[in-house]
Parts: C-alpha cells; sequence; structure tokens
C-alpha cells in the first residue's frame, strides 16, 4: 500500500515532465472533440449529479462538450477499469470517489491498481454525508436510533449505493463506534437505495447531502445527524453523529482521474479550468445550495486526498471483514 502511495503521488507530480514548448502544443490543440466523463453510479444519485456540473463547468471553459457516460456497478470498479483501459489521451476521464479508493484493500484481485494505472486530475467538490432515516421509524437522533437498533437486533436495514462505497462504509464505521447490529442492504448506486429509503423498503441511509437535502427540507426524510465534525450551513439545525460518537467522521468528495500515460499538458489545463470554474461565485452557490463545497488544489494535493482516504478505510474494510460481492 505504501509503494502504491508514493507511485500514485508521484504520477500527480509529472506535470513538470514535458518540456515547455510541448507542454504549450498539448494545450492549445486540446480538446478538438467531445470528451467523455466516466461516471460508477447511476444517473440521478449525487455522483452523476456533481458530474453533470463538473462537465458543464468545463465545458463552458473549454469550449467542447464535456458529456457523462454512466457505468454503474461493482461500486465504481466497472467504471474505474474502463478508464484505465481507455486512450490516455485526455478524451476519457474518470470521476474519481472514495469508492475507488476504498477499492484498493476491499479488492484483493483487481485487474488493475486505481493508484497505479490513474493519473489525479483535479478535486471538484466536497460533501458531508447526512445520516437519514424513513420517518416511519420512531427515532429522532442519533440516540433514540442507537437505542432503537439495540433494541431491535436485526430489525433495521442499513442501505447502501453497493459494497465499499463510502456510504456502505460510513455505515460500517458507525456500527463499529455505536456497537449495534444493521443489516446491509447493497443497491446499484446511491439513487435506488434512496428510492427505497423513501418508500420504507430500508430504514437508514448515509447519504452525500446533495442527493437527500430536497427530500429533508419537504419531510420526506428525517436527517438525524451530519458526518463531518462540524455542522453542516446547509443543514444548521442537523447537529453532527461525533456529537454522540466522538471521534466519528466520514465525507464524500468527487474529482477527475485519467489514465496513466495522459500527456501532463491536458490535466494541467483540466486542473487549471476546474480550479477556475470553483472559484465562480455562481458555481460556488450551486455546491451551497447541494450542501457540497469547492475542492480546489493541484493535481498533487487530490493526490494526497485519495492515498490518505485508502488508508483510513481499508482500517475499516479489515475490523469489518468487508468482502466484494
Amino acid at each position: 500500500m505504501r509503494l502504491h502511495r508514493r507511485q500514485f503521488l508521484s504520477l500527480a507530480a509529472s506535470a513538470t515532465a514535458l518540456p515547455a514548448a510541448s507542454r504549450f502544443a498539448w494545450a492549445q490543440a486540446y480538446p478538438t472533440r467531445p470528451v467523455r466523463i466516466i461516471v460508477g453510479f447511476p444517473a440521478g444519485g449525487p455522483g452523476d449529479i456533481v458530474a453533470r456540473l463538473t462537465g458543464k463547468w468545463l465545458s463552458e471553459r473549454l469550449g467542447q462538450s464535456f458529456f457523462i457516460d454512466n457505468k454503474p456497478g461493482a461500486g465504481g470498479d466497472v467504471a474505474a477499469e474502463a478508464a484505465v483501459h481507455a486512450a490516455a489521451d485526455g478524451y476519457t476521464l474518470l470521476q474519481f470517489t472514495p469508492s475507488n479508493a476504498i477499492s484498493v484493500s476491499l479488492h484483493q484481485k483487481l485487474s488493475y491498481d486505481p493508484l497505479r494505472d490513474l493519473v489525479p486530475v483535479a478535486g471538484a467538490v466536497r460533501a458531508p454525508l447526512v445520516m437519514e432515516v424513513n420517518p416511519s421509524l420512531p427515532v429522532k437522533s442519533v440516540t433514540e436510533f442507537i437505542s432503537y437498533a439495540k433494541a431491535n437486533p436485526g430489525r433495521v436495514n442499513l442501505a447502501s449505493a453497493g459494497i465499499g462505497t463510502t456510504p456502505h462504509l460510513a455505515g460500517e464505521l458507525f456500527k463499529m463506534m455505536a456497537g449495534i447490529e444493521l443489516i446491509h442492504v447493497p443497491y446499484r448506486g446511491g439513487a435506488p437505495a434512496l428510492i427505497d429509503l423513501l418508500g420504507g423498503q430500508v430504514q437508514v441511509l448515509f447519504d452525500p447531502i446533495p442527493a437527500s437535502i430536497g427530500y429533508i427540507r419537504n419531510g420526506k426524510l428525517r436527517a438525524l445527524g451530519v458526518t463531518t465534525a462540524g455542522r453542516s450551513e446547509v443543514l444548521p439545525d442537523v447537529p453532527p453523529v461525533a456529537e454522540t460518537l466522538p471521534g466519528y467522521e466520514a465525507s464524500n468528495w468527487w474529482g477527475l482521474c485519467a489514465p496513466k500515460g495522459t500527456p501532463p499538458a491536458i490535466t494541467d489545463l483540466l486542473n487549471h479550468a476546474l480550479n477556475a470554474a470553483l472559484l465562480d461565485p455562481g458555481h460556488q452557490k450551486q455546491l451551497a445550495d447541494l450542501g457540497g463545497s469547492p475542492l480546489r488544489g493541484s493535481a498533487a494535493d487530490f493526490g494526497r486526498l485519495i492515498a490518505a482516504d485508502s488508508e483510513k478505510w481499508a482500517k475499516v474494510v479489515k475490523y469489518a471483514g468487508i468482502k466484494p460481492e
């Protein structure tokens, strides 16, 4: 794992490898046709929402269409594998999420290694998750939920966007720290999990705020806690889970990676374009309305975030004994 992390961070810093003239020529020529962003989750979920915003911003700045190609399955691995095997020419990008970072420890026999076969391009958005329940569940706080789960072992279903996804591991971390039993029900993405939570087929979900905030506001879902250390600006009345379970933290983030070998001038250009877009007040307001915040920084900064989350969640995977499907 440490070797992979060093390799990944060295790839992130490789943008200085090409001569200035070559880098300028690449940047001048790109993009000349539409660019595909592969997303590992279905349309309508939080990852899809963020990807479409990201594509829109890049399209506006670079003058070509950045279109979304949804390839759900295996917690984002189907999409990642497609990106790894795509041409390293800048016309295929992967929306990278913590689920992809988690795969390093969850899947011991992947046909690829996301820390070795992809290069970081740029972060885009960070958002806390929200622990939410169907209002039919007779609980109104994290404390009440824990008591209810202890009194009803095996009767509370924990939905997730799939085995090894951030919502899944956020739930597993919660189970570990609260000492409760929940039945994990994985879905092929956040959108179908949310649909069943709204319908009462499952009872609790840790979901990125952008996907759920509308349902929380109209009372169709009840928020019990946010997963960051502090409160969310868009859900100021919802306390952090950490107020009940000190030290609890789990957040989601989204960014872009490219196949290894993508010219550094192209990844530089994309990084600068996305960082510039994230400084736009209108774009910031879009994110704030969804409960997210800009995730600005260099490609190396994004690489460090990926590596750190890989190590963090590897400990949860090992403790909980999580196995891939």
